[in-house]
């Protein structure tokens, strides 16, 4: 006899065991059905660990899998998929909060919803077979993906599956999706406004909202300061102050190879027009590289940037539309524009794509190195959701990605210096790098054409040389039927008698000349010895550049990412114990200044120099005498006596590695940059175990402080300090005083310490510091330093302070498991820390 297929009851069995309904909100699970019997859900779930619950509708009831580190949407990235218990349909529609102490305590977001199917030929009985073949039809996952479960190792009691997506139209690169998949889908939440939203269950010893002040209102009083009532609800903050103005554009050179070394990051070189976007909340313009206003004609991606609510902010991008296949197409984008942005099913057919940062909040960026920028500009656009994109990159390995745009038949790369400053001009710490041949002409006529109903069988064309117009040939190729009407209509009216430019009579022998106003993008396969185009193709009309500016583009060398600061005794041991020398510190340095300088730069600094390697003497410095040199900048800073002295900070990697050559193993920073000293930007809280604890309880303590911050509407990230202990990082608005920066940070430790006083200390106090956590609350007052992320530490093995996601907390057993060695290992997991310590918040009102 044919063993019985369980019933839905029973497949929820384990699901029922495992809750207690009369604690949790969760629904009782009993078997269900959609309409459709196909729904599908998304849910992130910050639990123990952070993770996406992926679930399918099967029978009446959700087969569960936990996606790790979320779903992505790139075929190369294959997401680990931990097979869970069934849940019921019902779950399908539940966003909260699970008590903590229940099984899967913590916050849950409605993620993404909609309907899957089998492909043709499969069923959801594949699973019993260890794969499903699938696609989605959701809010934001969609296409083609692949479920397929590894062969589990002997005693391995979970079922490990691997979650891919099939290369298709909706396939994309690197971590998008989770990265702009911020709010939920059921309500707009953010997932610190749905943990803030149920009292009493999510916050000190059970205490959130005015109860968690009470307590922090108590640790002010027992210090004797002045306890100041916080409002009920932290008021949204309201956008003022003017869009900026247009300023010019950085423009690329372009080079015939892909520079090379880890100072080069490499995007994507879109085909479409470039725009410098000039925003503060509703009010939105538009501007083309040349600065014409083209707002009206970008009205629906404006409108999206308009519902951001942005503050005061300049932001440079490239405005594009995709063609059949999704790629970006400028004759697309021609198309878009011809039809009407505004027309039926086309409003949101053209994209942004942001790539650079130039003034925020009234804040000139200009000169922070490139890499900085772009980190800021992610953090801005945060909550960006489609049209909206921020361009992605890599850093160093951009030949690979060439290949692949050309590949793809793409136009090709940018690179970008990681540490220079915006120029508004061509420069070469921008270089382009082009898979084919294209350029801007003039034109300048039109030959005759003898097939009947085709207004001209070619253009000609022209290019400057100074003031010269100079002939460079015709094109004969790329136009269809909307095209050669358009231009024949633009042509007609720019007619004149005489050539506009010096020309052969061959060449002249039936040509139309017009005064030089059209300027048209062309790809071909090169220029002739006498200037000529040779097999050329129409590509598109432009309209933001004027006729005088198009130049021809002659490829130069690549450039060569060198830094000119020689590092002496390059043989020294600095590192005894484990060998490493002075010159492994200075290449540790010159690779990870892609990754340190968004920290680093432009901050003041306290060096740890150890010029005799970190066994013998070391010491702080603060000052210069002069003995730096010119990579190493300075910035006077009023001391407590009224007197001025001049602290250290460097903007490049040349200012890093001029720091190494003069003994420097640590880098430490203060809380504030140095064009704004009395302006805190970030809050630190160090967590330094006593001696007896082990590190388990510093990842706790951190995730303890990660919740409570949480509960007061802060983010915060995590930072091993490359010692014994965790980094708990609060990137802030400025504005406040360092006064007021202090006081919350004394008041939010010392809360903790009161609440729980067998865990945490708020005191230096050694005596006081037995079997406990010291809250070290003092990094932020003004002089006050720590130490910055992927800095080296002068300690046995060389380690580093490394930036972490907080889902890596738990499977870290020490706070130094990277080394100066790893520079590659943590230059290639930077692309899973996007965004980190960077975040526009504001301090609770107080």
């Amino acid at each position: 006899m044919s063993k019985a297929a369980p019933s839905g009851e029973d497949l929820l069995a384990e699901y029922n065991r495992k809750r207690d309904f009369k604690k949790t909100a969760e629904p009782s699970g009993q078997r269900a059905s959609t309409q459709g019997g196909n729904s599908f859900v998304v849910q992130k779930h910050a639990a123990r660990r952070l993770h996406w619950d992926f679930r399918l509708e099967v029978d009446g009831v959700l087969k569960s899998w936990a996606v790790t580190k979320g779903p992505s949407s790139d075929p190369e990235d294959k997401r680990l998929a931990v097979r869970t218990e069934d849940h019921p349909l019902a779950y399908g529609g539940f966003e909260g909060l699970i008590p903590q102490g229940e099984y899967g305590g913590g916050t849950v977001m409605l993620w993404d919803r909609g309907t899957w199917a089998p492909i043709e030929g499969k069923s959801a009985k594949d699973l019993e077979h260890g794969h499903l073949h699938f696609t989605l039809q959701g809010e934001r996952m969609n296409g083609e993906w692949l479920l397929v479960r590894m062969k589990g190792r002997p005693g391995e009691k979970r079922e490990n599956w691997l979650l891919r997506k099939v290369k298709d139209a909706h396939a994309g690169t690197g971590d998008t999706l989770v990265e702009q998949g911020l709010t939920s889908v059921l309500t707009g939440r953010t997932m610190a406004e749905i943990e803030a939203d149920v009292a009493g269950t999510h916050a000190l010893e059970g205490k959130t909202g005015d109860a968690f002040e009470t307590v922090m209102e108590q640790a002010a009083a027992h210090t004797g300061s002045k306890a100041r009532a916080r409002s009920k609800a932290r008021s949204g903050r309201k956008t003022s102050g003017k869009p900026p103005a247009f300023r010019p554009v950085q423009l690329a050179t372009l080079v015939d190879a892909v520079p090379a070394g880890n100072l080069w990051m490499h995007e994507i070189k879109f085909d479409g027009y470039r725009a410098l976007v000039s925003a503060a909340g509703s009010a939105v313009a538009v501007y083309t590289r040349s600065g014409h206003d083209w707002t009206d004609k970008f009205r629906p991606f404006a409108a999206h940037m308009a519902a951001l609510d942005l503050p005061p902010c300049l932001i440079d991008g490239e405005v594009i539309a995709r063609d059949k296949n999704g790629n970006p197409d400028f004759s697309s984008l021609q198309s878009v524009l011809k039809r009407g942005h505004g027309s039926q099913g086309e409003k949101d057919a053209l994209e942004f794509h942001a790539f650079d940062l130039l003034e925020l909040d009234g804040e000139d960026l200009t000169q922070l190195p490139n890499i900085e920028r772009k980190e800021r500009l992610e953090a801005l656009l945060a909550q960006a959701q489609p049209p909206i994109f921020v361009a992605d990159h890599v850093i160093g390995a951009g030949e690979k990605l060439f290949e692949a745009m050309c590949a793809a038949g793409q136009e090709g790369i940018i690179a970008k210096r990681v540490d220079a400053a915006y120029s508004h001009r061509r420069t070469k710490s921008w270089v382009k790098v082009k898979c084919t041949r294209r350029q801007e002409f003039v034109i300048v006529g039109w030959a005759k054409s003898r097939a009947q109903g085709r207004p001209f069988s070619s253009l000609l064309l022209g290019q400057y040389e100074g003031d010269t117009l100079v002939y460079r040939g015709k094109v004969g190729t790329g136009f269809d039927a909307d095209s050669l009407a358009d231009l024949a209509a633009r042509l007609d009216t720019l007619q004149r008698k005489s050539a506009p430019l010096e020309v052969d009579r061959v060449e002249a022998r039936g040509a139309t000349w017009v005064t030089p106003r059209l300027v048209a993008e062309i790809a071909f396969a090169e220029l002739t010895a006498e200037g000529r185009v040779r097999h050329g193709s129409f590509l598109g009309l432009r309209g933001d550049k004027p006729a005088k500016a198009v130049k021809a583009e002659q490829p130069e060398a690549a450039p060569v990412a060198e830094i000119d600061v020689k590092i002496s005794s390059r043989e020294r041991v600095i590192f005894p114990d484990s060998g490493e020398t002075k010159g492994d510190l200075a290449d540790y340095y010159a690779a990870i200044s892609p990754l340190m300088l968004p920290f680093a730069a432009n901050r003041p600094i306290s060096l740890v120099r150890c010029p005799q390697g970190r066994a013998k003497k070391c010491f702080f410095q603060k000052h210069d005498s002069g003995t730096f040199g010119d990579y190493v900048h300075h910035v006077p800073i009023t001391e407590k006596d009224g007197g001025t002295e001049d602290y250290l900070y460097v903007d490049d990697a040349g200012g890093l590695l001029a720091c190494v050559q003069m003994g420097t193993i640590e880098f430490h920073g203060w809380g504030a940059k140095a064009e704004a000293v009395e302006q805190p930007d970030r809050m630190i809280f160090d967590l330094d175990p006593d001696e007896g604890l082990d590190f388990e309880h510093c990842v706790r303590g951190a995730q303890d402080i990660r919740a409570r911050l949480a509960d007061l509407g802060l983010v915060s990230f995590a930072m091993l300090s490359g010692g014994k202990g965790v980094h708990v990082v609060v990137p802030l608005r400025r504005g406040e005083s360092w006064d007021t920066h202090k006081d919350f940070s004394r008041r939010f430790a010392e809360a903790l310490s009161l609440a729980e006083p067998d865990r945490y200390v708020a005191t230096m106090s050694k005596a006081k510091r037995k079997g406990r956590i010291f809250i070290d609350w003092l990094r932020n007052q003004r002089g006050a330093t720590a130490v910055l992320p992927y800095s080296a530490r002068a300690r046995a093995g060389a380690p580093v302070a490394v930036p972490i996601d907080w889902d890596e907390l738990d499977d870290l057993e020490n706070a130094h498991p990277y080394s100066i060695k790893d520079a590659d290992t943590l230059l290639n997991r930077a692309r899973d820390l996007r965004g980190w310590g960077f975040a526009d918040q504001a301090l609770p009102a107080v």
